[in-house]
């Protein structure tokens, strides 16, 4: 039984154990906390988004160690890699403005453009930028009007080395490419080429870094098909920066990647990509190829559109 002296401790005790048990609530709400650092001070993170070069599988195989290196390289920012399904996908997200960079084909640099993108440096060699066409090696093709009638497969409408320049060499070989052909719209650049080795097109566009891809990959496959045809080369990838990165981390992105080439492993990551180096360019580079587009136009087919 307690005494008077002890419940008058007791009561002095209850406060101290209220305001312990406080101090143990693990709701983050209930009171100020501390940080040792500012609440903004979170490592910014910026997306690398990849046109679909490849589907989005063999993508994140392909450029992850390009994105590794890149998280080696800036500080203290932090890089993701983002694959898209297809190519509409993927122009929707830059136009989006969602990615903070890109890699985008040379028409989708010039949409991208629109969007507040700004080119900081070009992927691979211009002359490794053209389209050319696979048919089978037992399929008997040999000229452009041996088409006629047939279909041709292509991964997108707004694909300029596997669909445009194929196209617009086709219209130079006397092909109405409207008419003469059944164009086949397929996805992917693997797609384009499968199609061909199963029968389901007479020839199939595509350009060199897939295609090499394919032939690491499927050697099989790749030895029943031959490049018959190519086009001219225009001018490569590029890779782009949204207007509101900072100035320090656009400059170092475009150093690492200028740098790659000659850093360990360097030449390793740009063998996975197919990618030769990166090259200096702006957006003043890709002039040549808003003249083609406008050429592409007039002649055979709106780039987007029916």
């Amino acid at each position: 039984m307690l005494t008077r002296h002890g419940l008058a401790a007791l009561a002095c005790l209850v406060p101290l154990m209220l305001l312990a048990a406080c101090g143990d609530d693990p709701n983050p709400s209930a009171g100020p906390r501390y940080r040792d650092a500012p609440a903004g001070a979170a490592t910014p993170v910026y997306r690398l988004a990849i046109h679909p070069l490849h589907n989005p599988r063999k993508l994140s195989e392909t450029y992850q160690p390009l994105i590794d290196y890149l998280n080696r390289r800036v500080p203290g920012v932090h890089f993701k890699l983002e694959a898209s399904r297809d190519y509409q996908a993927y122009e929707a997200k830059f136009r989006a403005r969602e990615p903070a960079f890109l890699l985008p084909n040379p028409w989708q640099t010039l949409e991208a453009m629109k969007a507040g993108y700004a080119v900081i440096a070009m992927a691979g060699d211009a002359r490794d930028f053209k389209g050319i066409f696979l048919v089978r090696r037992d399929s008997g093709i040999r000229e452009p009007a041996q088409l006629k009638g047939k279909v041709v497969s292509y991964p997108s409408p707004t694909a300029l080395a596997a669909s445009m320049m194929p196209q617009y060499y086709l219209h130079t070989h006397g092909i109405d490419v409207n008419r003469d052909i059944d164009n086949r719209y397929v996805g992917s650049q693997e797609s384009s080429i499968m199609n061909v080795y199963l029968k389901q097109s007479a020839a199939g566009a595509t350009w060199p870094p897939p295609w090499r891809l394919f032939q690491k990959d499927h050697p099989r496959e790749a030895a029943a098909l031959k490049v018959i045809w190519e086009t001219p080369p225009l001018i490569n990838n590029s890779v782009m920066a949204r207007d509101d990165v900072p100035a320090r981390v656009c400059d170092d992105v475009r150093a690492a990647l200028l740098d790659l080439a000659a850093e360990p492993g360097g030449q390793a990551i740009l063998a996975g990509m197919g990618t030769a180096r990166f090259h200096a360019a702006d957006d003043a580079s890709y002039g040549p190829v808003r003249d083609f587009i406008r050429r592409f136009e007039q002649d055979v087919r709106p780039v987007e559109g029916p």
